[in-house]
This record gives structure tokens, sequence and C-alpha cells, in this order.
């Protein structure tokens, strides 16, 4: 007969062989729900890859982004959440690459000079949303070109033609993409500036209509005098580093930023206001519509990105506003600028 010990120790091995193939047997279940919902992301998205190599390491990118995104929302006491969205089977890097096409900030000289029109402005709104007051085209999507910056240009100027003439015009990004020359090497990345010194040496812009958005670099095709849509005499920038000035601005009418978008939290960012811990190495640039406060007393910018209404709240993006950092959340105060029409 065997010892009590013996018995003790079969026990002991038996327990440890159960939890052991319990273990394995929940990494193959749970690495096969994995599988399945990647199967179903890419039905959704539409994503066929070249071989069954490259489906392997995406979908091994996949599960490290699914798994920091349950890690994070799990986490608790977040003033924003995340969620799967396009860019599910893309690393980090790869996404910054993709999509962030803001070059490395320059801050060129204006064509009005380093006026700031809103400086004496005292009444300043609580809250301001451009989307309600009809001066803000629907949410418009990139793709894989680094165009950021044409969009954030476009976004500021369709926001001041419209409260000046009251007509609310989608106007190009493709027209800045294969125009302006220079610094600026349209989806190979921008900058704003850029942008704003060409429509305004042009006297305007053209129509999305007439000069319809590609995603990649085309041959310029539109002449110097031929079908502008919207006029601009010229642009202003925001004293940098000024969360207050800017606010002034954006007051008054939507205004085009550069900011750091490459963290993670931000590549998946769904709902919220969003904190995140990114820094001011600006290369990204959207467009800010307006600004408010929740309900506990935390202030926002409300930012409209161009990623498509699949990424964040359909689109835009809420960020901490009026932080401790003079360049404000993710740099935003840095390097901001708005068209006069």
């Amino acid at each position: 007969m065997r010892s009590f010990s013996q018995n003790h120790c079969i026990f002991v091995l038996l327990l440890l062989l159960t939890i052991w193939s319990s273990h394995v047997m929940s990494r193959r279940l749970l690495q096969e729900c994995t599988s399945e919902r990647h199967e179903k992301w890419m039905a959704q998205y539409g994503k066929v890859y070249k071989d069954a190599t490259e489906k392997e390491k995406r979908f091994q990118i996949f599960k490290k982004n699914v798994q920091f995104i349950e890690s994070f929302n799990a986490a608790g006491n977040k003033s924003f959440n995340l969620s799967i969205n396009k860019f599910a089977d893309l690393h980090n890097e790869e996404f910054k690459a993709l999509l962030n096409g803001q070059k490395k900030v320059h801050r060129l000289e204006t064509s009005s000079g380093k006026s700031f029109k809103y400086d004496s402005v005292t009444a300043i709104p609580a809250t301001m949303d451009w989307r309600k007051r009809g001066a803000v085209t629907p949410i418009k999507d990139q793709g894989i070109c680094g165009s950021c910056w044409a969009f954030a240009t476009v976004g500021a100027i369709e926001g001041i033609h419209q409260i000046t003439s009251g007509e609310l015009i989608s106007l190009s990004e493709q027209e800045l993409v294969d125009c302006v020359i220079g610094d600026s090497n349209g989806c190979n990345g921008g900058y704003m500036e850029d942008g704003f010194n060409f429509i305004t040496k042009k006297g305007g812009i053209t129509s999305e209509d007439y000069y319809p958005y590609k995603g990649a670099n085309k041959h310029c095709k539109v002449k110097k005098e031929s079908e502008i849509v919207a006029e601009m005499k010229g642009y202003e920038e925001v004293p940098t580093n000024n969360e207050k000035a800017l606010l002034k601005a954006v007051a008054n009418q939507p205004v085009a930023v550069s900011i750091e978008a490459g963290e993670s939290a931000f590549q998946f960012y769904s709902s919220g206001i969003f904190t995140g811990k990114c820094g001011t190495d600006l290369d990204h640039a959207v467009t800010i519509v307006g600004y408010g406060k929740s309900s506990d007393g935390r202030k926002y910018w409300i930012v409209k990105n161009s990623w498509g209404t699949g990424w964040g709240e359909k689109g835009y993006i809420r960020m901490e506003r009026d932080i401790a950092a003079k360049e404000g959340l993710c740099g935003i105060a840095m390097n901001a600028a708005y068209p006069i029409a």
C-alpha cells in the first residue's frame, strides 16, 4: 500500500496536470477565438493578404493589438476608451509611417505678417462647436497617404469660407497633394504652412467635385486662375505654446494644428476625452472645430481627423484642453494657424 505521502504527491501531480491541461486548453481556445475575430475583422474591412506568411504575420500583430486594447479598457479609471479599428493589423511603427504625414515642423513666414487678430478678443463663448453651425464638412479619409497636412489646411479653409459666405463647400485636398511643391511632398508628408502659402498665392482653392481625392501623388492639373470656389487672402499663426490664444482663435473659426499622434492609444482611440501620455514630436495635422467641458469639469478640444468615420467618435477626437504643459496635450498649441478669407 502506498504511503500517505506517496498518495499526496500523486494527487498534487494530477492536480498540476489538470491545471496545465486546462491552461493549454484555455490558450488554444483563446487562440481560436482571436483567430475567428481576425477573420471577421478581415471580412469587415475587406482585408486580403498576399500569402499565408503575410496573413500569419498580420494575425500576430492583430492579436497583440487586441490584447493591448482589452488590457487598457479593463484597467478602468480612464477618461477615454479604445477599440479595434481598421488599423488593428498594423504595428505602431507601420501605422505612424503610413498615416502621420506631418513633416517635422518648421514655422514659415506668414503672408500676413506676425499679427494675431484675435488678441484683443474678450467675449469667448463657454463652448463652441462649428459642426452645429454648419461650418464643417463630413469626415474624410486620407487613406494610406501621408496627406494629413492637406486635410488640416482644407478643413480650416472650409470653415472660414462658410462663416464668411454662408456656403459650405467640400474643398480639394488633392489639389494641394499634387500642386504644392518644395518642402512638402504630397503623400510623403508636408506642412500646413506650405498649403496656406500655395492657396494664398493662387488666390483660392477649387472644390472636391472639380478635383477629387485620389489618395496618391498625381500630376497637378489646376491653372492659377481656374475653378477657384473659395478665396483666401492669407493666414496667421496662433502665438506658440498658448492655449488661451488658441481658444480665442477657435472661438471665431476652425484652426489647423499639428500634434503628436503616434501613441498606440491614439491609434485605437474610440471615445471619451483623450488624456494619453503623448509627447511633442509633432507628426500629424488635424483641424480643431470647437471646444467644450464635460459634466465632471474636464475641458476638451473637438478635433476633426482624416482617418474616416470608423476611427474615434465617428472620425473626431476630444482632446484634453488647458493642461499644465504650455505646449498643450500632444503639442496641440505648438503650431497652429488659421486662414483669412
